[in-house]
Formats: structure tokens, sequence, C-alpha cells
């Protein structure tokens, strides 16, 4: 990355056909989990199949977050095959780590004690559980490896092979799936590994294939400025972001255990859950604007608070229409099957969830200026930040208004985000304006 920003005027055609590819991709990984979890129903005990996937799916949920961070990190910081050399040495040791995590929960003690008191499945589903997640636990890898080569084909701006990659994804997935219904060998959580595992493949071969064709045609060897030559500096940048993902899984299991502890346990969990989902189907379109400003606030700050600022809006605005229109009630009943009081807490559930719409662009704006400067340790402070004040929420809203349920679980979700977002803005006015502009080699 050069240290001297080149200043231009970028068009808004630019930003939007950067931007939508990425939004799109983002919210089509919903739809693959749709296509799964619809195959899965046509079992013929759906309920037990469905644990069996949903359990191990959630274990892979955590384990596949460090593969996930190294898209920011090549986007971020690959700018030459030196870098990318360097970048390649950090992401074989994480896949090294990530397998060996998997082989030991899969086959020793380990593994069975992370599903039975952990999780807490009953032991005549640990077998089952663990053939699932034997499937499952290579999906990290394929998913390490679309997020490498994301990261450089995102910077260098051909982001529609993100939406081809999820789309000869999902297409391979759904046949896979219509396979598997017509022969009636639905019969466990296993097949819905199959089908997530097959589908991460073929996305990954998209990627690598258009990433190695960039190595090869356009990256040079070595971009005479760029200061990243060796992993010691990769691994500098990439630490604190795995650290602070880290930090973040605390937040859903200790929103789910205090949730167990408000009137109604059942509808307090069910309608967090449904309102959590449809929130995060809406936000997932916006999970990208971190890499707007990685890969064009140097040539053009302004436009891209512009950007930012409309784009802020869309969120708050659909999770409003859900939650305070008919458009809601018809969407949960009709297309969700959900029931009349379920729907009335889901509701209420997601008008407190417009905070956190309306907090999390900004917040992963400010993000982004973050990993611009390479100064990702404050990350790691906000998100202890996020924490602190999601687990003090989730007392208190316990504690004097237990009756709210899973609002207790949303207000806490969005006042942790809220309380990131200050830290981030807080620390960051501090930082010396000569940070703004590079990220110097000695960050790294």
């Amino acid at each position: 990355m050069s240290a001297t920003p080149v200043k231009e005027n970028i068009a808004w055609k630019q930003l939007i056909s950067f931007f939508l590819p990425l939004g799109l991709s983002a919210t089509l990984v919903t739809l693959s989990h749709v296509i799964i979890n619809s195959t899965l129903a046509r079992a013929e005990n759906p309920e037990i199949v469905i644990a069996s996937y949903a359990l191990p799916l959630s274990l892979l949920g955590i384990t596949e977050r460090p593969v996930v961070l190294l898209r920011q990190a090549c986007s971020a910081l690959v700018r030459d095959r030196v870098s990318f050399r360097a970048m390649a040495v950090v992401s074989s040791y994480v896949f090294a780590c990530i397998i060996l995590i998997g082989l030991m929960i899969c086959y020793t003690p380990v593994g069975e004690w992370v599903f039975l008191y952990f999780f807490g499945i009953e032991r005549e589903l640990l077998s089952t559980t663990l053939s699932v997640y034997r499937i499952l636990m290579y999906v990290s890898i394929f998913s390490g490896l679309r997020c490498l080569f994301h990261g450089i084909i995102i910077f260098n701006m051909r982001t529609k092979w993100l939406t081809i990659g999820m789309c000869v994804r999902i297409m391979a997935m759904y046949l896979l799936s219509l396979y598997f219904i017509s022969t009636n060998n639905v019969s466990s959580g296993r097949v819905g590994a199959i089908i997530f595992l097959v589908g991460m493949v073929i996305e990954a071969i998209v990627a690598v294939w258009e990433g190695t064709s960039l190595l090869r045609k356009v990256i040079p060897e070595k971009v005479p400025d760029h200061p990243i030559e060796t992993k010691k500096q990769i691994f500098s940048f990439y630490k604190p972001l795995l650290y602070s993902s880290v930090i973040a899984v605390v937040i859903g299991p200790a929103i789910n255990a205090m949730l167990g502890k408000t009137i109604h346990i059942h509808l307090a969990i069910s309608s967090y859950a449904i309102a959590g989902s449809l929130t995060q189907l809406v936000m997932s379109f916006f999970s990208y604007i971190h890499q707007i400003v990685l890969n064009f606030y140097r040539k053009d700050a302004r436009r891209v608070l512009r950007f930012a600022l409309i784009l802020s809006f869309i969120p708050g605005t659909l999770i409003a229409i859900l939650g305070y229109t008919a458009l809601g009630p018809w969407f949960m009943t009709h297309v969700m099957g959900v029931n009349a009081e379920l729907m009335t807490a889901s509701l209420s559930a997601i008008r407190i969830f417009m905070i956190m719409t309306i907090v999390f662009p900004w917040l992963d704006y400010m993000n982004g200026i973050i990993m611009l400067r390479g100064q990702t340790q404050i990350m790691v402070v906000s998100q202890s930040a996020n924490a602190f004040i999601t687990i003090l929420t989730l007392i208190i809203a316990v504690w004097l208004t237990p009756g709210w349920n899973g609002m207790i679980g949303a207000l806490a979700q969005s006042f942790g985000m809220l309380a990131e977002l200050v830290v981030v803005i807080i620390v960051l006015k501090r930082t010396t304006p000569e940070d703004q502009s590079t990220i110097s080699s000695t960050n790294f």
C-alpha cells in the first residue's frame, strides 16, 4: 500500500458498482442456509435432524471466525506478490490451527465435553452431532481459502466475482438438495453438512481461480513504497482482529443465558432469535462498508463519507417498515409461520433492534478507517466495551424488567454496539491527523 494517498474524484457509479456485488453476496449467504434447512425439514424426524446439524453449525461459527478475518487483512495489506506470500504464510498457520482444533473436537474427549456440557445436547445425539461436525470442520478451510483470495479480488475492484461465486455455490447446493430429496436420503444432519461443504468448495474454487489469475496477470512482484513484506507485519495487523473476534464470541451465549432468566423463557429466546435473524438479514447487505473505506477513502474521503451517509439510513428504514407497518405481521405470519403471541413479541424486539441498525453502518465505517490506519489494536478495546455493556445491560434489564423477554436481548446487543461505536470515535479523535492517511510500517 502506497504511503502517499492519491487524491482523485470517485464517481458514484464506481462506488455503487463496487459495493452492490459485495452486498448481494453477503445477503445470498442467508439463502444458502435456507436451502439446507428446507432440505433437512423433509426428514422423517425433522426436529432431531435439524438440531443435529444446527449445533455443530453454531460451533463452526466460532471456529470459522479466524479465517473470515483473512478477507479484511488481505484486502488491507496485500498490494504485491511479496506481501501476498507473507499473507499466505500467516494463513497457513491459521488453517493448521483450525484443523488441529477440529481434529481434537472430532476425535478426542474434547468434542464430547463441548457438545454435552457447553451446548447441553442429549447423550443419545452425541454420535450423530459429532459425525456432522466431522464434515463441517473442513468448511472452515475452504472458507478461509475463499476469504484469502476475496481480499485480492476486492482490492482489484473485481467484486462481481464474489456474487458470481455465491450464485454458483447456491445453484450447486440447490441441485444437491434436490438430489437428496428425490432419492429420499435426507436421514441425518450429515446431509446438511455435505450440502454446505460442497457449496463452500465450489465458492472457494471460483475465488482461487480469479485470485490466482490476478496474481499472475495484474499484481506486480513488488510495489516500491508498500511497507508490508513479512509475516510479522501481517500478524501485527491480524492478531488484534482475532482477539476482538474472540471477545465477541462471549456476547451470543451471554444473551441466551440471561434470556433464560426472564419470565417467559421460551418466548424470550424464540422472539429474540426471530427478530435477530431478520435484523441480520437486513444488515448483511451493508456489512462491507469497511471495504468502501479501505479501497476509496484515500482517493476521495468526502465522497466515501457521503456514500456511507446515504447507506446508513437504509437498514434502519427497512427494520422500521417491518416493525411499524402491516408488512411485518404479514411476513411473520405467512412467510415464517409464526403464531400471534410469538409475532407480537418478535415485533417488539425488532423495534428495539432499530438502534443497532442505525449504529451498525457507522461502526463498520469507523472500523474501515481503523484498518486503513493499521491500528487494529483499537478494535480489541472497542469490542471489550461492547461485551461489557451488553452483559451489564442484560443483568440490569433482567433484574428490573424481566417481563420484557426478547426485548432484553435486543436492547443489550444494541447498547453494546453503541458503546463499541462510542469508544472507536473517541480513540480515532485522539489519533494524530498524520495517521489518517498512511499505514506506517511502525504500526506493524
